[in-house]
């Protein structure tokens, strides 16, 4: 009886080792198959929920990099300001456009036309007035700068000044609706809010 029991608690013993050796043996495959991948986390800085557009101002982010610090930054800003003026110029192409297609106007082509060229004119001026929100250098392993930078316009002000610019117009103030159009301009930054915080 004892040598039965004896075996018994020996075969026992040697399928635990076995089954452990196993899974120990499936974890490090899996260990080893992570870091096979080459992923590492890494920081992008001047990114994130603070540096999106809301309904109330533009932002852009961007990175620059060069052996040069100063042609670094340059980058960087240049990069960050081509981004914010697609973000105002697509907003304000999705604001007249609604605008436009809400009212019964004669001659909505050449309306159209005159919106586009006058808003033209004050998104270029508002371009001037960006803060710098964030900015960071780094110097990568290859000795170069990196530059991170976000930056911020006022959509309120280009508001206004988009609303001042049309009511002075000789050719649009007779059709020209504030209301409608500060309406559609809200909804618009409300749609850029929405997309950039992925809702």
């Amino acid at each position: 009886m004892k040598a039965k029991n004896l075996k018994q608690v020996f075969i026992l013993g040697l399928g635990m080792i076995m089954t452990a050796g196993l899974s120990s043996c499936g974890s490090s495959e899996k260990v080893a198959s992570v870091k096979s991948q080459g992923e590492e986390l890494i920081e992008v800085y001047c990114t994130g929920p603070d540096y999106q557009s809301d309904k109330k101002t533009f932002r852009a982010s961007a990175i620059g990099e060069s052996l040069d610090q100063m042609v670094s930054k340059k980058k960087a800003g240049t990069n960050a300001r081509a981004e914010l003026a697609t973000l105002v110029a697509s907003t304000i192409k999705g604001t007249i456009d609604n605008y436009i297609n809400s009212t019964e106007l004669n001659n909505v082509e050449q309306v159209e036309e005159r919106f586009e060229g006058l808003t033209r004119e004050v998104i270029n001026q508002q371009l001037n007035n960006i803060k710098v929100i964030c900015e960071k250098q780094t110097r990568t392993a290859q000795n170069k700068y990196k530059t991170y930078i976000a930056i911020e316009m006022s959509g309120e002000d280009l508001e206004k000044a988009i609303e001042q610019k049309l009511s002075q117009d000789e050719k649009l103030k007779v059709d020209y609706d504030y209301n409608k159009f500060k309406e559609t301009y809200d909804a618009e930054m409300q749609k850029l809010e929405s997309k950039q915080r992925g809702f």
